[in-house]
């Protein structure tokens, strides 16, 4: 077993097994000749896939469910109102750095989704793209924005809109958020008092959101001979380097893991899921719309109304139930029976040509151990994840679409992120069955804190 020492934490969010350890193998050679030393294969991440709550998950061992936390937004309350979002106050769990903190060593945590507003801890922090501005308050101490600010000439917290037709602008940005984040990652490294140190670079989720139709010919709506068909090869040639220049940094014997918190993959298309609910009178409007709309802005008859859904990556169904909320027409004896037939229903839906579709509805006690805060009654993994669930009415288009309907996007999460380690005393070669909930007790082990466990592998 590895003695206790420092562990540096690179995290790609989105990075998926089929770029980084297959198709594009060749053009890393930083990160081949890395995993020719490491402990690693893909990491099955949590249900559902999504960023917030992932990296909180990986860096606190607990699941959505325990945290509370089942994506970008959530239910504040059993109202009709809209989803709250999520922010570092959500998650009430101890993380990795907080631990550190309680055992008095110093931690630096740079990007990590889930950190604003930032939270006092021994060490340095840098939140997250979820801070709404570079006015705001993003470090801690504070006065290491303007650190920042001086070392790149304007730090940026993501790209911005990256769901939008300006390709060229949105590349540029790509690669430069990913350049930025490297160079003040090393910054950071050289200059603060650290033992863990934790990163997180948003590029790889931005270029997959934004190029996969161009850059895959797997992709069901590539364009060959578009002039974005070698992205994805020149982004990641280009964080190989970054990786390199990072690696190089570090103190000798440092643990190192890269990480990602889920994977990706194609986006075949959409289910506007709200009008499916509709068509099978489970929702009811007062008022047709008058064009897009958000669920949130439509005008429902409460009191006939069964379900309702929001979208995303994943759909979420809630049920309207007598007694829970404020118009509620279910009755808690008839709960179960209800969620069984719409699950049912949903996994039966075939696609826009009248093959199985492979939707999975699935209820958070079935994924949790124990199940926090407003969970959705039924989390709706449409097409298993290779379709996106649509929330929004009033399109015109039918239950079917091909695309996103919050701004260009052709890529929707996977369920398997990667993981490597290379470790002081850790052998190295692939490993099977390894899972997003082992990085925090490797994490303990590593850094000699309590609650650490076996190493996978």
């Amino acid at each position: 077993m590895p003695q206790p020492g420092r562990v540096a934490v690179i995290g790609l969010d989105s990075a998926t097994p089929q770029f980084m350890f297959d198709r594009f193998a060749e053009d890393m050679p930083v990160l081949s000749a890395l995993r020719q030393r490491s402990l690693w294969g893909p990491m099955r991440s949590v249900d559902p896939p999504i960023t917030m709550p992932a990296w909180s998950c990986m860096m606190s061992g607990r699941t959505p469910g325990e945290l509370g936390v089942y994506g970008f937004r959530d239910r504040a309350a059993h109202d009709y109102g809209p989803l709250a979002f999520a922010t570092s106050r959500s998650i009430k769990a101890p993380r990795i750095w907080d631990e550190m903190t309680a055992a008095g060593r110093d931690s630096v945590v740079l990007g990590v989704p889930g950190t604003y507003p930032t939270t006092p801890i021994r060490g340095a922090m840098v939140s997250c793209f979820l801070a709404p501005s570079v006015r705001a308050e993003y470090t801690s101490p504070p006065a290491l924005r303007d650190e920042l600010e001086k070392l790149t000439g304007g730090y940026s917290l993501d790209v911005e809109n990256f769901r939008s037709p300006e390709l060229d602008r949105v590349s540029q940005q790509i690669f430069d958020l990913t350049e930025q984040r490297f160079k003040v990652a090393r910054h950071l490294a050289a200059t603060q008092d650290w033992e863990f140190f934790s990163f997180v670079d948003m590029g790889p989720d931005r270029l997959h959101h934004g190029f996969w139709k161009y850059c895959d010919p797997e992709h069901p709506r590539h364009e060959p001979g578009n002039p974005y068909e070698s992205l994805f090869r020149d982004y990641y040639r280009a964080l190989d380097r970054h990786i390199g220049e990072f690696l190089e940094c570090l103190p000798e014997n440092t643990s190192v893991l890269v990480v990602s918190d889920h994977g990706a993959q194609p986006m075949v298309g959409g289910l506007f899921i709200n009008e499916w609910l509709r068509q099978e009178g489970l929702l009811v409007l007062a008022k047709e719309p008058d064009g897009p709309t958000p669920m949130a802005q439509a005008h429902v008859d409460w009191k006939r109304t069964t379900a309702w859904a929001e979208g995303g990556y994943y759909g979420r169904i809630f049920l309207n139930v007598e007694g829970r909320e404020p118009e509620g027409i279910v009755p808690a004896r008839e709960y179960d029976d209800t969620l069984d037939r719409i699950a049912g229903a949903l996994e039966r839906l075939p696609d826009d040509r009248g093959e199985p579709m492979g939707t999975r509805a699935l209820r958070p006690e079935q994924l949790y151990p124990e199940v926090n805060g407003i969970a959705p009654d039924l989390l709706v993994y449409v097409g298993n994840l290779r379709w996106r669930a649509l929330a929004t009415l009033g399109m015109g288009q039918g239950l079917y679409t091909t695309e996103n309907d919050t701004g260009p996007d052709h890529a929707n999460h996977g369920d398997t992120g990667i993981f490597l380690l290379d470790s002081p005393g850790v052998t190295p070669g692939p490993a099977d069955g390894l899972s997003l909930y082992d990085v925090a007790p490797a994490l303990r082990e590593l850094l000699g804190l309590p609650g650490g466990g076996r190493l996978p592998g």
